[in-house]
């Protein structure tokens, strides 16, 4: 459980961060970006499997990029769930994905880091 946490925070940083660089993401609140954190980890962990096997032949033909799609896609989802957490379009989910892929792996990473350091220390 918080190791879940722990990620939906780095989401949630990815999320500030693309609501900084990208026109039409905006949010009211703090609390209001780890709630769409949050839901965006548990659309991830529950839609998102079924939609990249559903999405498999054009996934393949696309060389993974497809991907991107699905991710936007998802965050467009939870843009549309969370009141006060807005993205304004396709484009704009696309940067989105990317900003909170791209933190989300320097946070696994991190965490990973921090795994070994404390299996070193015990």
């Amino acid at each position: 459980m918080l190791h879940f946490l722990l990620r939906a925070v780095f989401a949630a940083f990815g999320l500030a961060i693309a609501s900084r660089l990208v026109p039409g993401v905006t949010y009211d609140a703090p609390t209001t970006l780890f709630l769409a954190a949050l839901l965006l980890g548990v659309v991830n962990a529950l839609l998102r499997p079924l939609l990249v096997i559903l999405t498999l032949p054009i996934t393949v033909l696309s060389f993974g990029l497809f991907l991107l799609v699905i991710n936007a896609a998802m965050i467009l989802l939870v843009s549309r769930i969370i009141p006060g957490f807005h993205v304004s379009g396709f484009v704009p989910g696309l940067l989105v994905a990317i900003i909170t892929g791209l933190t989300s792996w320097a946070g696994t990473l991190l965490l990973g880091d921090l795994k070994r350091l404390n299996n070193r220390s015990s």
